[in-house]
């Protein structure tokens, strides 16, 4: 494979020329974004481009969703079929002032849901959530979730490796 060029012979200035045209993208130049940005066969400037026109031309339902596929099929899916019950989850990075997730889950799985959340960790000078709950004494930060073991907020796997 030549540089600049991935999979299937998709070009990167060729799906951003398309998008900024305000042409729908196909689901292979989809997932061609999402695998440039998480194997490294795109370079930041193409990244940044492509961001660029989907924030200017949007993006129709369908492209959308082929969008949150691709990225979460980009790492591990965790089977959580073993977890009885709708599922529920606040996903967040646990930025600074985000005090939101932690409290919501509890009460939320208080109240009988299951609330299966892979939070952060150490995540830049906001710590992520589970950074965060780290300099609580008394936080239970290891366990198992759907037969996966967890441990300070990381799960033995690369959850949706495109949105790190």
């Amino acid at each position: 494979m030549r540089i600049g060029q991935v999979g299937g012979g998709i070009f990167p200035q060729h799906v951003i020329a398309r998008k900024r045209d305000g042409r729908v993208l196909s689901e292979s130049e989809i997932q061609a974004f999402v695998q440039g940005a998480t194997d490294g066969s795109w370079a930041d400037y193409q990244l940044t481009a492509m961001l660029m026109e989907i924030f200017l031309n949007g993006m129709i339902p369908e492209e959308t969703a082929t969008y949150t596929r691709a990225m979460m099929n980009s790492g591990v899916v965790a089977d959580l079929s073993g977890v009885p019950g709708i599922k529920v989850d606040k996903h967040s990075t646990g930025g600074v002032g985000d005090k939101v997730p932690l409290p919501l889950a509890a009460m939320v799985a208080a109240c009988g849901v299951p609330v299966p959340m892979i939070s952060g960790r150490g995540l830049g000078h906001s710590g992520g959530d589970f950074g965060q709950v780290g300099i609580h004494p008394g936080i239970q930060r290891e366990f198992v979730l759907g037969g996966v073991w967890c441990a300070g907020g990381k799960a033995g796997m690369r959850a949706d490796r495109a949105d790190e």
